[in-house]
């Protein structure tokens, strides 16, 4: 589900398998969210900040995550097949059985 989510505060929000599929999701402040078992394939996470997230068994695939604040996050097992992590920072993320194909 496409939806525009730009600079949203979405701090700790359980976001459990959201379908988010290309929403935009610029500048946002999803610090702390869980995301696990999310579908966000296509999202677009420019400049947004996911410290501490969890996307555990996520699908990213083909999301851009250019400049994204990933320090600390939980991608363990997500699929990120595609996705654009130019300028991420990855700082301590957790990124064991991630698909990064």
């Amino acid at each position: 589900m496409s939806c525009n989510l730009n600079r949203a505060n979405l701090i700790e929000a359980t976001l459990w398998k959201a379908k988010l599929w290309k929403a935009y999701l610029n500048g946002a402040d999803l610090g702390g969210v869980d995301l696990s078992y999310a579908d966000l394939r296509g999202a677009i996470f420019n400049q947004a900040y996911l410290s501490g997230a969890n996307l555990s068994k996520a699908n990213l695939s083909d999301a851009d995550l250019t400049f994204a604040d990933l320090i600390g996050a939980d991608l363990s097992g997500a699929n990120l097949s595609g996705a654009n992590l130019s300028g991420a920072n990855l700082n301590g993320a957790n990124l064991s059985g991630a698909n990064l194909g």
